[in-house]
């Protein structure tokens, strides 16, 4: 079959059966001599049978060109029609050899061409002839041409019986699948018109081209000799056949019945609808929907303003259908207004001891807090109901700011909603977008009063000095109206374009720092300062509340665990010395899991945790005996400072270089604020020790290098005035000041020292730091004093006026 492809040419096609059949020995009448070479037309879907008309279309010019060459003379066209063999992808695609066909095919006559034009499918009328074997096929481009052997007709007389059974169970089985599926009722009609049915083998060729059967199916059938074996081949595919419709039947059936249970449900519920309507039972849906609202409306009391907007909404609503757009953003609208809680408030609690109870159980300490809300209660029960307050909570991260708004709501008995301001950049967020919008939606406080279902909670802003500002607006500006108390009694939203009363809202605001909280703002806020906890308040705090907390987390006792005050002592002071408690608590945790993993090995075992495990469990120490005091060194002065995570203690160094000439820079990130104050010390120190020759000697000749760790930090304020100007005294003189003191203070060019902020912050600081004696400005006094007992003990606090006192305590005279 590796034959060089031919070109094919009328001339080489055998156009003349008669002739070429002459010399066969068989005898047979001229009109049915069929040509031994034929032209193959390959089939890909289905091949066709003897005794059988059909259509075959070609889309390929040349082949068209081919057939219509042929057509020429008046003697009939014969083709052989063979089906290719199927590819592993299952597609059809064009046959290269006689390994791409079956071995058996069709020879038919082509009865009728149809040609519509150039690059169009040519369509030939084709009638079935017989049976042939392929002997050998030679690809002539485009078409192939092979040599055949047709089949003699098969001896049916024997078995006459066996093959009528047959026959008649085939007929049988096309009748069921007629009543199954009404597709092979015009196959059956045409069984009957063409096929002779005393003929097996024509009644099983056209039996098995009614089927869906695979096109390799099929051809089985074309490929079988013997008439019985191919009626029972037959009857195996139109058992299948009916089965497969039983199936079909089936599921139609169900899928039918499924269709009118609905249908009907459907039917029967809009007629029960109308007979409710005109019962007077039932109103449509926006009748449906006024009623709604106006039901809500009974249990409130609205103002003037809302009462007259929303019956103007309402008799909107009476005039849009239900399928208008509009529709449905004034009901939205309607929905907002009629379910918020206008007049609704709930029951204060004026029970002091009951909410100092609550406040302490919660909380360990905060007692500016706690006091703040004991006046409120006090102020309510005089007056008779508690109006709304903003108080303004500033603090370093952990020290409870948050939690004690819980605290606060749980001991008022009111409502609690809290939600975070940082990084909000858009206006809308605060007061809601206009209806104008798709998807518009009231503000966060219109939000929190339907959620809360009354109009006097406990709303929390947390994080309010990280709130932005972006090209949609300033969220700060925005908020002047709601913490503003004779404002926000008429506060008015985009979305609800109604005034409502905030007033008796109370507000609680969170910050780590105010110096990024606009003034306008601040002004209308009560400022609480947490400065942090000493240690003596974190072991409370974490005896009473976080090891409970932990070990219920845990799912751990306090007979399975064993975590003495010692060892929560020595992860306070070694691994948690920052202003809150979630370092600690975070310690906790690691320690209660390593604990548990032990349990999990030995359920009966009792884990004592020792100060020596420390190590093992949570790591190195983060802060050395000697990090938190260093001993005095010249030139060497420990002061301190206030950040947004509380106060800490800053080690002030500075050191001399030679090199002939005068000189000071500074170094460690300092700000404008504190670089003047370094220079400002730098002259101050140089003013006064303008009388000491070695001194000016020692300036003259010297560059002074002050630096304020840590580096990587950014610094900035007055009050390490008198800090730095100590540690250059001290270097100029070359005596260091006095073990264990701290101080801060802003320095002037006179010698005066002036008061600073953050003393509460600054004296833990100190206490955590182990510092005996504090050096304060004169003018602080009141605010050391002020200090609860168990912050101001164990520090010896020294208030100065001016420099000459910084000298006289740092530097005694011998």
């Amino acid at each position: 079959m590796a034959e060089k492809p031919e070109v094919i040419t009328p001339d080489s096609i055998d156009t003349d059966p008669v002739e070429k059949a002459g010399n066969d020995s068989s005898l047979v009448l001229p009109g049915e001599v069929l040509p031994e070479d034929l032209i193959i037309i390959p089939l890909f879907d289905r091949p066709t049978f003897p005794k059988m008309m059909g259509p075959v279309i070609i889309d390929d010019p040349r082949m068209q060109d081919t057939i219509l060459r042929l057509q020429t003379d008046n003697a009939p066209i014969y083709i052989g029609l063979v089906l290719t063999r199927p590819s592993d992808d299952n597609l059809p695609h064009q046959p290269e050899s006689i390994d791409d066909f079956f071995e058996v095919g069709v020879v038919a006559r082509v009865m009728q061409i149809s040609h519509p034009g150039e690059n169009k499918p040519m369509q030939m009328l084709v009638q079935g002839m017989k049976r042939f074997n392929v002997i050998s096929m030679k690809k002539m481009t485009p078409l192939f041409r092979a040599r055949v052997e047709y089949w003699k007709d098969p001896d049916v007389i024997n078995n006459g019986e066996e093959l009528k059974a047959y026959s008649v169970a085939i007929i049988d089985c096309i009748k069921e699948l007629v009543n199954l599926n009404p597709l092979f009722k015009e196959g059956l009609s045409l069984l009957l018109e063409r096929v002779n049915l005393s003929d097996p083998g024509s009644l099983a060729d056209f039996s098995a081209s009614m089927t869906t059967s695979s096109g390799a199916e099929i051809q089985a059938i074309l490929q079988i000799v013997n008439v019985r074996e191919r009626l029972e081949a037959v009857l195996v595919l139109l058992k299948n056949e009916l089965e497969i419709s039983k199936l079909k039947a089936k599921i139609s059936k169900r899928i039918e019945e499924q269709l009118s249970k609905q249908q009907r449900e459907f039917f029967l519920k809009q007629q029960l609808k109308e007979i409710k309507k005109e019962l007077g039972i039932e109103k449509d849906d926006t009748q449906t929907e006024i009623e709604k609202f106006q039901r809500r409306l009974k249990k409130l009391t609205l103002s003037e303003e809302a009462e007259e907007r929303i019956n103007e909404e309402i008799e909107k609503l009476k005039l849009l259908g239900p399928s208008s757009a509009e529709f449905n953003v004034s009901r939205a609208y309607l929905d907002w207004l009629t379910v918020l809680p206008w007049g609704v408030n709930s029951k204060d609690n004026y029970d002091l001891k009951k909410a100092a109870k609550v406040l302490d159980d919660d909380h360990y300490g905060l007692q500016d807090v706690k006091d703040r809300i004991l006046e409120l209660m006090s102020v309510g029960i005089v007056k008779g109901d508690l109006s709304g307050s903003i108080i303004l909570l500033v603090g370093p991260p952990g020290v409870g700011k948050t939690s004690i708004g819980q605290s606060i709501a749980k001991s008022l008995g009111r409502e609690f909603y809290r939600f975070s301001l940082g990084g909000m950049r858009d206006e809308a967020e605060i007061k809601g977008h206009r209806r104008t919008y798709i998807g518009a939606l009231p503000g966060k406080f219109i939000q929190a009063i339907k959620t809360c279902k009354t109009s006097n909670p406990l709303i929390m802003l947390d994080e309010i000095d990280k709130i932005g500002a972006s090209f949609r607006g300033d969220p700060a500006s925005a908020l002047l109206e709601v913490l503003d108390p004779e404002q926000n009694k008429d506060f008015l939203d985009h979305y609800l374009d109604v005034r409502f009363d905030l007033s008796n809202v109370l507000f609680i605001c969170t910050a780590n720092q105010m110096e990024t909280i606009p003034g306008p703002l601040i002004d209308r806020m009560e400022v609480i300062k947490l400065p942090g906890y000493i240690l003596e308040e974190k072991l409370e705090i974490a005896t009473r509340h976080l090891i409970p907390k932990q070990l219920k987390a845990h799912g751990l006792t306090k007979k399975q665990i064993s975590l003495s005050k010692t060892v929560v002592k020595e992860i306070i002071d070694g691994y948690a010395r920052e202003a809150g408690v979630r370092g600690l608590e975070n310690s906790i945790k690691k320690i209660l899991r390593k604990a548990t993993k032990e349990i999990v090995a030995e359920p009966d075992k009792r884990v004592e945790i020792k100060k020596g495990d420390l190590t093992t469990l949570i790591g190195r120490r983060y802060f050395s005996e000697d990090q938190a005091f260093r001993k005095p060194r010249v030139g060497v002065v420990t002061g301190l400072a206030y950040t947004s995570m509380g106060g800490a203690t800053l080690h002030i160094e500075a050191i001399a270089i030679k090199t002939g000439s005068p000189g000071f820079k500074q170094t460690g990130q300092l700000g404008k604020v504190m670089v003047e104050s370094s220079e400002i010390a730098y002259s101050f120190v140089r003013s006064i020790l303008s009388d000491d020759d070695d001194a000016v000697d020692f300036f003259k000749n010297h560059l002074i290098h002050l630096h304020v760790p840590a580096g990587a930090t950014p610094k900035d304020g007055p009050s390490a005035g008198i800090t730095m100007a100590t540690a250059l005294y001290s270097l100029v003189k070359g005596q260091p000041m006095i073990e264990k003191t701290a101080m801060t203070g802003e320095l002037t060019l006179s010698g005066l020292v002036m008061p600073i902020g953050g003393v509460k912050e600054k004296i833990i600081a100190s206490t955590r730091a182990k510092v005996s004696k504090v050096l304060l400005p004169k003018d602080n006094r009141e605010d050391f004093e002020l200090l609860p007992e168990h912050i101001r003990s164990g520090v010896e606090a020294e208030f100065v006026g001016t420099y000459d006192d910084v000298m006289r305590i740092c530097f005694p005279k011998k």
